[in-house]
């Protein structure tokens, strides 16, 4: 009778241990059941280093998540779509961007506000974009063969 006690226990505690692994895969993906948030879009020539579930930020203040990347076959653009938070209204004329912390640091989505009195509206898409900057690129046009 003991043993089926703590069999019962240690499967407890696996369950446990499992949910709480779902749990925060979900978190980490992206996933959110949330209807507190606005879907926006935005095209880029380079969405490098980011994922689905980076964050978005404004004014370095998380604010959304990243949704969804797909390819624009006419375009050749990567097109992303990204989940605002409610209570943070976006200008029309903001500027999205492909940020990294630091030189080895994650990429997200950096939200630079305009000055328009005009907001995106849910399904509004960002005109002013900046995908990612490669160093290794950068890098190989300072330091390259100049032929002046």
């Amino acid at each position: 009778m003991a043993n089926n006690v703590s069999e019962t226990l240690i499967g407890a505690v696996v369950l446990a241990v499992a949910g709480s692994f779902l749990y925060y895969a979900t978190q980490i993906s992206g996933y959110s059941s949330d209807t507190n948030q606005y879907s926006l879009t935005a095209s880029f020539r380079s969405v490098a280093g980011l994922n689905i579930g980076s964050d978005v930020k404004l004014s370095g203040v998380k604010v959304g998540t990243l949704t969804s990347i797909s390819l624009d076959p006419d375009t050749y653009e990567a097109v992303t779509t990204v989940s605002i938070n409610n209570d943070v209204l976006i200008p029309d004329d903001a500027e999205i961007k492909v940020s990294t912390d630091g030189l080895l640091g994650g990429a997200y989505l950096e939200v630079t506000a305009g000055g328009s009195p005009f907001m995106l509206e849910p399904g509004g898409e960002f005109v002013f974009t900046q995908g990612s900057v490669s160093l290794l690129n950068l890098l190989l046009k300072f330091g390259g063969d100049n032929d002046d």
